[in-house]
């Protein structure tokens, strides 16, 4: 497949907006401070193909208008002593391009993530100075049967997936012709951004530990270096309730507490899988990642539309007999211990930590997503992010619904994402990158587990 850049551009805000330096909140400058890709599929009718430039004009002119509200992204990011960044509201732009390729979309086959995806979404060069990379870049494909791509990647460092969500979606009702919906909150001085520590923390922050390691190995640079493969594993409404049903069977709270959730009951699942598949010791221990919303958990609760990251990793840790040996209830019970312990409280002790901090470069991952470099959170390790509630799908910017939306290539070891399914039937995708040599094994017990007797019986 060849993909050939016709055009880039930088697209500045079309009114004038707010010049200055704005501050940061800790979830900002900490974990991944590269750029996350996403993907979406069009085949829009021909009247939208002609004139040519017609769809990357309406683009162009939207993103144009729509970041007078979001003018943040059109800013760049620079440094502070203690690896600390601030956001320059410069108003430098943000950066489209146009490109083409020979192949037709139907080439692509059902759209799993590839090394294909690689030349279809906008690639970073991280050796520049931070001062000049675009915070947004935005890639439009033609492809040689009239179907499109449409890509952006965008900077962790300044919005997680709900406002880079909220975003997307206000630029497509500006390229329809409709009016803004929804105002973001700018104002991250909510979650004290750029505010001095006033205590010392109150609680236990593991997560900004390092994770554990291998039993045997003083270093993940091993682990690290291993061959890594992506796949899209599908759970019917069926399979999702099975799941659910069976974390429930054996509960390791009080009875009168709340059922496991779908993401507690799924994320559980893999977690095991994962350390069956990885082949662990009984006693290795074993860390997942969540990443909990702190919007409603706040008190009081943060603005609606608050544009940032209001998001806290926490990690759920065990050790891999246990989990594998236990029933589903055991993992689904670690991970909801770890969620229900991220209270108002909890998230202004984890930011006292971080401002606590002298340094906070041990806690970036300011790398690419695809280099070895940065923090290793793979084997014996996952984190596991849910993307179920998010409003991923029927992004229409005119031209018609997506026929398929993906996250772009994550080839790190131990990444997974839950999507809804897209049919909006119930059904779920598990989006796993997993060493090579483990993945097969991970498949297996990930479907055979859902069949056996004792889940039949739970469906």
């Amino acid at each position: 497949m060849n993909v050939t850049l016709n055009s880039s551009c930088l697209v500045l805000p079309a009114e004038p907006t707010w010049i200055g330096l704005m501050p940061l909140t800790e979830s900002d400058q900490i974990g991944v401070l590269s750029h996350v890709p996403t993907i979406y599929f069009y085949s829009p009718s021909k009247n939208f193909l002609t004139p040519k430039d017609n769809i990357f004009t309406t683009l162009k002119t939207s993103l144009s208008k729509v970041l007078v509200h979001f003018y943040p992204l059109a800013g760049r990011l620079r440094w502070l002593d203690g690896s600390r960044l601030e956001l320059d509201c410069n108003n430098k732009g943000v950066q489209l391009i146009e490109a083409s390729c020979d192949a037709k979309l139907d080439d692509l086959g059902d759209f799993t993530p590839s090394h294909n995806f690689h030349y279809l979404i906008p690639q970073i060069d991280y050796k520049a100075p931070i001062e000049e990379i675009p915070l947004l870049i935005v890639q439009l494909t033609k492809f040689s049967c009239g179907g499109i791509t449409l890509s952006y990647t965008i900077s962790h460092a300044v919005v997680d997936g709900q406002s880079a969500l909220h975003f997307i979606s206000e630029w497509a009702r500006l390229a329809r012709g409709e009016p803004l919906g929804t105002t973001p909150f700018l104002d991250r001085k909510v979650l004290r951004a750029g505010d001095p520590p006033t205590a010392q923390p109150r609680f236990q922050h593991e997560q900004f530990q390092p994770p554990p390691l291998l039993i045997g190995q003083s270093s993940s640079e091993n682990e690290s270096k291993k061959a890594t493969t992506i796949t899209m594993l599908k759970l019917s409404k069926s399979q999702v309730e099975a799941l659910k049903n069976e974390a429930n069977k054996t509960r390791f709270h009080d009875d009168s507490a709340r059922a496991y959730t779908r993401y507690e009951s799924i994320a559980g699942h893999i977690w095991r899988s994962a350390c069956k598949a990885r082949g662990h010791a009984h006693e290795q221990p074993t860390a997942v990642g969540i990443c909990v919303d702190i919007r409603k958990r706040m008190q009081p609760p943060l603005p609606e539309k608050f544009f940032g990251n209001a998001i806290v990793d926490v990690i759920a840790t065990g050790f891999s007999g246990e989990l594998v040996m236990r029933p589903l209830g055991y993992a689904a019970s670690r991970i909801r211990e770890t969620i229900d312990k991220v209270t108002s409280e909890y998230v202004h002790s984890a930011i006292d930590f971080l401002k606590n901090l002298k340094d906070l470069s041990m806690l970036q991952d300011i790398h690419a997503l695809r280099t070895n470099q940065g923090p290793f959170y793979g084997n014996p390790n996952l984190g596991v992010i849910s993307w179920m509630v998010l409003p991923l799908y029927g992004l229409d910017f005119g031209w018609g619904k997506e026929i398929f939306m993906a996250p772009g290539t994550h080839d790190c070891d131990g990444d997974s994402l839950i999507l809804p399914g897209y049919d909006g039937d119930g059904s779920l995708i598990v989006a796993l990158c997993l060493q090579a040599e483990s993945m097969e094994g991970f498949k297996k017990y990930f479907y055979d587990d859902i069949q056996s007797d004792e889940f039949e019986m739970a469906a």
